[in-house]
């Protein structure tokens, strides 16, 4: 791994170096096709495309004849701390993903803006009193804090804080979700008067969720939630589905879901939501009300926090712990020392085996997926991914675009056969390529709505 300097001088010699060899072009367009990613997969190896019907090699690429010695690979990491540039794009990914589902686009039909809409926040229960910031009077311990103070989230008394039911809550928390999914589709049906069976046949809910660490430590999920027609998305829902109706039923799904936890010395754990859900119903961009929901600002608002962390809220890690003794050295705040701490003293314990908690204890404990959705609610994230592939090398080849996935291929079409090989290498950018991925770099952007995937 090659290390990484964030403000370097223009490394001149080996500037000079790669002119006089005539490589500079080459490994800039190498490095350009990288997006700015800063520690990109460095492999060897070689790919080969020959034609099945004459055996003629179409193509042939070495990672030796390279600029850069290897083939380099984004790294696609969603976390903002450890690749802003990937980060970015999987925001933007998620907003796209989001924004299909709301208005339609990228296979969802336009009409999905007259299917009922809201935008639902799930809370963690209580694990003790933590230092906060109240709309009105002060906090608990008698100050009124700044905002952004460091106290914020952290335990009035860490003595008596339950950093164990808050541990246990965020490993059990996707089980919760995948609960309270079961329970809403039967709270649906009933308020319609259908049964489960009946229903599958009238109606389907589909949603998009993302997590979110709230300061305290503890995972809570923003969701939009829709009824479609049985089909999702590209068929109307029934007559009886209503906002109003998806709002109740979800109240009513959130507060039955609770699930077993394991008994530890003598106590048995549940698990369920916290009293505090936000449900609230999404407008269109053009609703013309004071403060209304729309579209847009949802998309928005998942998309940010798909890209952050527990790092993020709670001043954790964004890495896995190898070894407790590295807590000596982090800087990092005592309470997130107390939660993963306690994530590795209960990872010990065969009884939670299952949970993996040494492993995701740089996660406080949650190791489900930051990014989740259901199958017809609108494109995919892999989706996108490829359509931007494909584009790039289209782009880079002067071709134009491929047909969409799905079209029927003609039986005289050539294929082609792949034959590859490769190993990795490393991660990381040597300081030369550093220097000019950030001049190739442009500017952020806003935090607003992205104008490209």
């Amino acid at each position: 791994m090659f290390p990484i300097a964030a403000t370097a001088p223009p490394p001149i010699a080996d500037l000079t170096a790669l002119a006089s060899l005539g490589t500079m072009p080459a490994l800039i367009r190498q490095l350009a096709g990288l997006g700015g990613c800063g520690r990109p997969i460095r492999l060897e190896g070689h790919r080969t495309e020959v034609h099945t019907g004459t055996g003629e090699i179409l193509h042939h690429l070495d990672s030796t004849a390279l600029a850069a010695g290897h083939l380099l690979v984004r790294c696609n990491n969603r976390r903002t701390t450890r690749c802003p540039a990937c980060a970015e794009t999987y925001r933007r990914d998620t907003y796209h993903l989001i924004t299909a589902g709301l208005t339609g686009g990228k296979g969802t039909p336009a009409t999905v803006t007259a299917h009922p809409r809201v935008f639902a926040t799930f809370t963690a229960p209580g694990f003790g009193a933590v230092h906060n910031r109240p709309s009105a009077g002060r906090c608990r311990c008698g100050t009124q804090h700044p905002d952004g103070a460091a106290e914020l989230g952290t335990p009035i008394n860490p003595d008596t804080y339950d950093y164990r039911s808050a541990v246990l809550w965020n490993a059990h928390a996707g089980k919760i979700w995948a609960r309270f999914s079961i329970y809403l589709r039967r709270e649906v049906a009933k308020r319609a008067g259908l049964s489960q069976r009946e229903f599958r046949e009238h109606a389907r809910v589909s949603f998009a969720k993302v997590a979110e660490y709230q300061k305290r430590g503890a995972v809570h999920f923003h969701a939009v939630i829709r009824l479609d027609g049985p089909e999702g998305g590209s068929t109307p829902p029934p007559a009886w589905a209503t906002a109003e109706l998806l709002a109740d039923a979800i109240r009513a799904a959130a507060a039955a879901a609770e699930i077993p936890g394991p008994v530890l010395d003598g106590t048995a754990h549940t698990f369920a939501f916290g009293k505090q859900l936000d449900i609230r119903t999404i407008r269109t961009n053009d609703f013309a009300g004071g403060s209304a929901l729309t579209e847009r600002a949802v998309a928005a608002y998942i998309a940010k926090y798909a890209t952050k962390g527990a790092e993020s809220a709670t001043g954790t890690l964004d890495r896995p712990v190898k070894l407790l003794a590295e807590l000596a050295g982090l800087d990092i705040s005592e309470h997130a020392r107390r939660l993963i701490r306690t994530c590795w003293t209960l990872g010990a314990r065969p009884e939670l085996e299952d949970l993996r908690l040494r492993a995701w204890a740089h996660m406080l404990g949650f190791r489900g997926h930051f990014s989740t959705k259901t199958r017809r609610y609108s494109t995919t994230l892999g989706t996108l991914r490829d359509a931007r592939a494909a584009w790039r090398r289209a782009e880079a080849l002067g071709t134009e675009l491929p047909a969409p996935t799905g079209t029927a291929a003609s039986d005289d079409e050539p294929t082609t056969l792949v034959l590859a090989a490769w190993t990795f290498a490393g991660v990381g950018l040597a300081p030369t390529e550093r220097w000019l991925v950030d001049a190739l770099t442009p500017a952020p952007g806003t935090e607003g709505e992205p104008t490209r995937g």
